[in-house]
């Protein structure tokens, strides 16, 4: 943020944008941000993982195969919550179903790709 002279924050007109177009009531939006938030939290969370094994904090050893993509994409998968959180109390119904459509999806990708190392 810049301040001006008499010490008021001005807000970036990118950041405006950016805010503008996330406070909207629509259906494409909710399947965006469906999308996009699992994909971005699991490439963090799996990095994030790589880097304490490294380091040597933590290891795969004694777990089920696949221990590491299995936990890494439920909780790729439960950052979806923040954002239904986030829009539900904003009443942004349209918004709130694109979510719950693609959270549904990742959820039955995972089972699939998954269950057969759960059970």
């Amino acid at each position: 943020m810049r301040s001006t002279e008499c010490g008021i924050s001005v807000i970036p007109h990118s950041v405006l944008r950016i805010r503008n177009m996330l406070e909207k009531n629509t259906l494409s939006l909710g399947l965006l941000i469906g999308l996009l938030l699992p994909l971005v939290a699991f490439a963090i969370f799996y990095g994030l993982y790589e880097l304490l094994e490294t380091i040597g904090a933590v290891s795969d050893v004694g777990f089920r195969p696949k221990f590491r993509e299995r936990t890494c994409g439920i909780l790729a998968i439960a950052m979806n919550a923040f954002a239904l959180n986030f829009y539900s109390k904003r009443k942004y119904h349209n918004t709130v179903r694109g979510l719950v459509i693609l959270t549904t999806v990742w959820v039955v990708v995972w089972l699939v790709v998954f269950g057969k190392h759960v059970l």
